[in-house]
């Protein structure tokens, strides 16, 4: 792997997972400077931002020559599908997110589902539809409960589990003739409903080489476990032990290997993450999604638990430099526990001053995610998801332990969070 030096690397994006990936980039000894488009209320506190639309490949290019950057970091999808990775490229700055087409597999449900048909990768039986009617047809071939998703992107909450027929058939037609989710929704997957526990695997991708970052899992449900709506994501902590090194080694054969052959096999040329949303049921793995980005909230756990600096593994990947067997992860354990506004996932308050603890100890980040910086350098909240408090310990209990002691010192009206973030491990580790 050809070590990277004096990189000035452009973070693109706003959220919890670009604030990670500019803390990982200031950490980086191959980085010279950091700036961040457009950046959130703490990323402003740490690095230059800029406020451009990061949708424009022209504001973006712009600024990245302005600035001399010679390595950009693409964190959210919208810009990827839209293949602002390509557009970087094409103006001679490496970028780590993969191009237009490779984006497809999260910009298009449907597109990715048929994409697991072709190379014969594990996921649920599905339809794909623009029409209501064939839809409900395909229903008395998929009894009850199925999942009914919106193709295109929609901020994680196109997906809607119906117990019934009488509710998917709603769900369709909300989607397909009520414009329920915009253009998203103008074509959906009905697909049948997995049973068992899921996780979440990173794959840092480079052509047919790659790197698994230890398994995670999320918390999407807004109430304590796991009840209420479905959410960007309430905390994570990894590694997840539901996923032995046996189980590893089978998803590596069955999913992750057939999808890099795949991808090549079309002329894909992928460079960045590969998010694998996998439930490990009574059928082994399938999957769930691929997403095309680091996961939010997995990457402010996953990052630090590179032993190897995560810069240089993304710079490998984008240069084609990467060396799989040169990667050392930590055996350490870590959790993220999000804090929220009051109301989220549905309408929620903004620009509440927000209260930080003097000190946090070493082993604890706080990374911003929907946040704002007043003009007398105070922080006020702007998002649903507001805040995210890190913890790394040897154990995943002291982790939480140590986070949830952080998060008690955290401050504002109607700050909102779950107790609960790893229960599912802590279970497992009693019986």
């Amino acid at each position: 792997m050809t070590s990277a030096n004096n990189l000035n690397v452009l973070v693109i994006g706003s959220g919890g997972r670009e604030h990670a990936l500019v803390r990982a980039a200031l950490n980086s000894p191959a980085v010279s400077r950091v700036i961040a488009a457009p950046g959130n209320g703490g990323i402003e506190n740490e690095v230059p931002t800029f406020k451009i639309d990061v949708e424009d490949p022209q504001a973006v290019i712009a600024l990245a020559q302005t600035h001399n950057i010679n390595f950009a970091i693409v964190g959210p999808e919208a810009p990827l599908a839209l293949g602002i990775a390509d557009d970087l490229r094409n103006a001679g700055i490496p970028a780590y997110g993969p191009g237009k087409a490779g984006a497809k597999l999260e910009a298009s449900k449907a597109y990715c589902k048929d994409f697991f048909a072709r190379h014969h990768i594990p996921t649920a039986h599905y339809g794909n539809f623009t029409d209501s009617r064939a839809a409900f047809a395909f229903l008395d071939t998929c009894p009850a409960p199925v999942v009914v998703k919106a193709s295109g992107l929609a901020a994680g909450k196109g997906v809607i589990i119906c117990e019934t027929r009488n509710e998917a058939e709603i769900a369709i037609r909300d989607m397909l003739e009520g414009n329920a989710f915009g253009q998203s929704g103008q074509e959906i997957v009905v697909e049948e409903f997995l049973t068992g526990e899921e996780a979440s695997i990173m794959v840092m991708v480079s052509g047919t080489d790659y790197v698994c970052l230890p398994v995670s899992q999320d918390h999407k449900r807004a109430g304590e476990a796991d009840t209420g709506l479905n959410t960007g994501g309430m905390g994570a902590y990894a590694p997840a032990s539901i996923v032995t090194d046996e189980l590893q080694a089978l998803i590596n054969r069955t999913v992750i290997e057939p999808t890099l052959a795949g991808l090549q096999a079309e002329g894909i040329d992928y460079r960045g993450t590969l998010y694998i949303g996998l439930m490990i049921g009574d059928k082994g793995p399938q999957v769930l999604e691929f997403n095309v980005r680091f996961g939010d909230p997995e990457c402010q756990i996953l990052l630090p638990l590179c032993e190897t600096d995560p810069v240089e593994l993304m710079y490998a990947c984008a240069t084609k430099t990467l060396e799989p067997q040169t990667v050392d992860i930590r055996k350490d354990h870590a959790i993220i526990v999000v804090l929220a506004a009051k109301g989220y996932p549905g309408s929620y308050p903004k620009g509440d001053a927000i209260e930080f603890p003097s000190e946090i100890p070493d082993n604890v980040q706080i990374i911003h995610a929907g946040t704002k910086r007043r003009e007398d350098g105070t922080i006020e909240t702007a998002g649903g998801r507001v805040l995210g408090v890190v913890a790394f310990s040897k154990t995943l209990k002291q982790a939480a332990l140590d986070a949830y002691a952080v998060c008690d010192q955290i401050k504002w009206d109607g700050k909102m969070l779950r107790r609960d973030i790893g229960w599912r491990e802590f279970a497992r580790s009693t019986q």
